[in-house]
Order: C-alpha cells, then sequence, then structure tokens
C-alpha cells in the first residue's frame, strides 16, 4: 500500500507527527509526507518516510501565499500521479483538514482519513473525533489508529528522529547545557536579558552553556552567550542540531521546534511555555519535563504571535535561578 501523511504546517509539528508516521509505515510499503517548507527539514529527520512533497498552503502559516490556481493544479498532478492508496491528513486542534482532504478527492487517493470538528460531507471516508485534552502527538496517533494504522508491536510512541552525527567537534568533550534563545512566535519567546541571565547564572554553576540558533538569530545567540558560552547560532543544520541536544544534559527552550526536537532525542527538557497555547497539547513530549512559565496568564489560550500583555509576565517573571533550579532537578533526577 502507498499511503501519504500530510502535515503542512511547522517544524514542531511535523515531529509531533513522528510516531503517527512510523504507524503508517509498519502497513505501507512506502510512505509519503506532503509538508509545507517550515516543516520538511523535520519530516526528512523522521524515520518510514520514503519520500517529502514539499507544498506551501494558502491557509497554513503566519504569512501564507495567495492561492495560485497554477499552483493547486500542479500539486493535484504530483498527488494523482502519487497513486496513493490512502491518506492521513494530520492538523492541530484548531486547524481544519477540509481544505486539504478536497485537493487530495481531486488527485483520485482513495481514502482519506482526518480528525474534523467540521462535517466533512464526502471529503473524508474516516472522520475520527478527538477526545478532549489529548496531547497533539497522541492525537495524531489516535487519528492513525482510526484508519487501520495502529501503532506497531513494540512501539513506545515517542517522538524519535534518524541517528544524528557526532557534534562534539562543535560542542567541544565535556558534559554541558543547551539554551534556545529564540522562537517562532515573540510571543512565545523569553526575553534576551532573561537568557543571558541564565547563561551567568549557568556558567557560576559549573556548567558549560551551547547556546544554539538559526541562520536569523545570530546577533541573539551572541548577546545572550557573550563570552560565557558556545555560540552554535546559525552553525548547525536540523540534523546536526539534533545531535547537539541529543548530547547535552538538560536543553532549556521555549515552546518551538528545538524543544521538540530535544523530546525526539530523549533529552530532558526546560520548557518556558508561554500559554497562548494550552501546554497539555504542546509540551515536549515524552521525556522528562519541568514546565515554567505561569499557565493562568491573560495571555492564556489567545494563540496570539505578539504578547497582549505588556510585560511579557507570563515568562519574564521567569528569572534565571528558576531555571538553574530546575537543570539541577533534571540533572538529579536522570543520574538517580
Amino acid at each position: 500500500m502507498r499511503s501519504l501523511v500530510v502535515r503542512l504546517d511547522s517544524f514542531g509539528d511535523v515531529l509531533l507527527a513522528g510516531p503517527a508516521v512510523r504507524a503508517v509505515a509498519a502497513r505501507s510499503s512506502r510512505v509519503t509526507v506532503l509538508c509545507g517548507p517550515r516543516g520538511a527539514d523535520a519530516a526528512r529527520l523522521l524515520p518510514g518516510v520514503d519520500e517529502v512533497l514539499v507544498w506551501e498552503a494558502p491557509w497554513e502559516g503566519f504569512d501564507p501565499p495567495d492561492v495560485v490556481p497554477a499552483d493547486v493544479d500542479a500539486l493535484v498532478g504530483r498527488l494523482r500521479a502519487g497513486a496513493y492508496d490512502a491518506a492521513l491528513v494530520l492538523t492541530s486542534f484548531h486547524q481544519s483538514p477540509l481544505p486539504t482532504a478536497l485537493l487530495l478527492r481531486l488527485a483520485g487517493v482513495r481514502r482519506i482519513g482526518a480528525d474534523s470538528v467540521d462535517h466533512p460531507g464526502r471529503l473524508l471516508d474516516v472522520r475520527h473525533r478527538r477526545l478532549q485534552g489529548r496531547h497533539e502527538a497522541e492525537a495524531a496517533l489516535d487519528t492513525a489508529a482510526a484508519m487501520g494504522f495502529p501503532p506497531p508491536p513494540g512501539d513506545d510512541g515517542r517522538l524519535r528522529v534518524l541517528p544524528p552525527p557526532d557534534t562534539s567537534g562543535l560542542t567541544g568533550r565535556g558534559p554541558y547545557v543547551v539554551l534556545h534563545p529564540g522562537a517562532t512566535a515573540p510571543a512565545r519567546a523569553w526575553s534576551p536579558h532573561r537568557c543571558a541571565e541564565a547563561v551567568a547564572l549557568l556558567a557560576d554553576a559549573g556548567h558549560r552553556v551551547v547556546v544554539t540558533g538559526g541562520p536569523d538569530e545570530t546577533d541573539l545567540t551572541r548577546q545572550v552567550g557573550g563570552d560565557l558560552a558556545v555560540d552554535l547560532g546559525g552553525r548547525t543544520s536540523p540534523r546536526t542540531l539534533a545531535g547537539v541536544l541529543r548530547l547535552a544534559d538538560v536543553v532549556i527552550s521555549a515552546n518551538t521546534g528545538p524543544a521538540h526536537l530535544a523530546a525526539a532525542v530523549g533529552t530532558p527538557v526546560v520548557s518556558l511555555f508561554a500559554p497562548v497555547v494550552p501546554a497539555e497539547r504542546w509540551a515536549p513530549y515524552g521525556v522528562p519535563v519541568i514546565l515554567l512559565g505561569d499557565q493562568s496568564a491573560p495571555c492564556a489560550d489567545t494563540r496570539a504571535l505578539t504578547c497582549p500583555v505588556p510585560g511579557h509576565p507570563c515568562l519574564d517573571e521567569v528569572t534565571g535561578q528558576d531555571v538553574v533550579r530546575a537543570v539541577h532537578k533534571l540533572i538529579q533526577e536522570r543520574q538517580s
């Protein structure tokens, strides 16, 4: 059976689809993942994926593209050429799978399933209803099971990526803690001065600190790490970042892709979690986690991209010392 798994949004979202992808792969001869450009690197890290198709959907992302008929027609043609027997459409709890399902139907996909609040008409063959409070990774697995793709025997359902490379040449030898100061949305980020405070306090406590960030975050990582940390801003690909996170004692991160990548390589996370989305659905999954941040702040469940509350109190009231204590607790638990 040739199967298609669709997850059109971001890097972390695609990582959270990984357990469901493995479930599909266990009962398929070939698995293709259709994802957006922000999730493509994550899709290429997932076990069980044979092919990655990239398409930027007009209904996804912070700055979606215009609807271009020729672009849509080209995608439908590519999907039709794939001759897929089944398609699993994965979305977040607030997203509709039906625009995607319509394109899949036009492409002749034989069987389509998704989690859908909206009545799907003839667009879905399997309409799943997610259980309240399920984590996004669990909800994706539930939808896969409803499609006839249960978790394979022995699969623990945790996040997983392909084995990363040895990155000791980047980090240096010896234990270290990673701090990732960036986030995809400002509302989810811990302020740079708080990050720099945490780096200084961690160094004072005897920890080597590695600061990570993307190519567009080099000014941020330089500001945060100063002369006290190994600055890897702009120096890692997604695959090498997985290696850096895998060897860390603890990863400190906001609710953003690297937090989920840390979970996928089995590293504990101090999660600086702004409550603009619910932690029960989006916290790092399947690893020890300490959640920091006021989950009852006025911004809770707003899905805001920019903090709507002056002073960003949900996160900026978290201190560097709070982070150091959380790091020490996770290290002690890991060693016990």
